[in-house]
């Protein structure tokens, strides 16, 4: 049976996440249609803006990413401490980004003088709002909704876009969210879609080498299709990579940068057999930390979603026989 989302989902647990969103059927909604001879390519741009600007207006940063042809992966993690940050005005100016809002909190941001119970309510609202903005199902509900708004009206159809509400797998360990990661940006190589992880289109890995997105073309192309109201914000860039551990609180992914890509690129070199050069002689830095084999690296890497559908399917059962 089925958990809960707020039961699959726990910031006590972990605040990292791994998310993916499938097309109804998994057909190429968002890449080149081989049956049909239709591009769709240009909506992968339209799920990579919309995510990067809903970081920014959430309290979510983005670890990795990739837009592929059927189904996009997302690694986040969850920050509630930053809208603890926000002031009720910082609240409002975020949520009212995507929704215009009661009439009440519309005549409060115009500057209109509010009543006692009046503003008691705009004080419930603001908490309501605060929270969502901390919340994964939120964040995923803002960005499928108008992607598959948009695509039908394209279309000139309705239904489903997505295949379901999305997914999300729990990132327990640092080993979990590197190997996940790595399994994120290594997407494309493993579909033939890209030679390299640095050439892979709408990837996480390519924007933190050659930063492509155009913020004021994304905003405008939100703007135009009515799914952004205004940005008040700049843009939060990728959760960077921190390097090394430090005594105050982790704020960053607790590996270098020059680890990470490394690794990938050894990864890739591995599971991509077009790729030019033999397995490395030197095991990345990052693995011996880990305590890994380079054979345990890559099925971990590569076999991903696999490994951990597998875990989470001996776990339910464990609790099943347990009650």
């Amino acid at each position: 049976m089925p958990r809960p989302r707020e039961q699959l989902v726990a910031v006590s647990d972990t605040p990292y996440y791994h998310v993916v969103s499938r097309c109804v059927r998994r057909t190429f909604l968002c890449g080149y249609d081989r049956e049909t001879g239709t591009d769709y390519e240009h909506r992968r741009q339209w799920i990579e803006e919309r995510a990067r600007l809903l970081s920014s207006l959430f309290a979510i940063d983005l670890c990795a990413y990739a837009v592929m042809s059927n189904h996009y992966h997302l690694v986040v993690k969850l920050c509630p401490e930053q809208s603890e940050a926000w002031t009720d005005d910082d609240v409002l100016e975020r949520w009212c980004s995507l929704y215009k809002g009661p009439l009440i909190v519309q005549r409060y941001l115009k500057g209109e003088r509010l009543m006692e119970a009046e503003r008691r309510f705009l004080e419930r609202t603001v908490s309501v709002y605060r929270t969502r903005l901390t919340d994964l199902s939120w964040f995923m509900k803002c960005l499928n909704e108008p992607i598959a708004r948009e695509a039908n009206r394209e279309d000139g159809c309705t239904g489903h876009f997505w295949e379901s509400r999305f997914k999300s797998q729990a990132l327990l360990t640092e080993q979990a969210l590197l190997s996940c990661m790595a399994y994120v940006d290594l997407n494309p190589v493993r579909a033939a879609m890209a030679e390299t992880p640095e050439s892979s289109d709408h990837t996480s890995i390519k924007e933190r080498l050659a930063p492509q997105i155009n913020l004021a073309q994304a905003i405008q192309n939100q703007l135009d299709s009515g799914y952004l109201r205004q940005f008040p914000v700049s843009l939060k860039p990728l959760l960077n990579f921190e390097g090394s551990e430090r005594n105050g609180v982790q704020r960053g992914i607790l590996f270098s940068l020059r680890d990470y890509l490394e690794l990938v690129d050894y990864t890739g070199r591995l599971i991509h057999p077009a790729k030019r050069g033999t397995i490395p002689a030197h095991t990345p830095p990052i693995l011996a930390r880990l305590g890994l084999t380079p054979d345990e690296w890559l099925q971990e890497a590569c076999e991903f979603e696999a490994r951990y559908a597998r875990n989470q399917r001996a776990e339910q059962g464990r609790r099943r026989r347990a009650a």
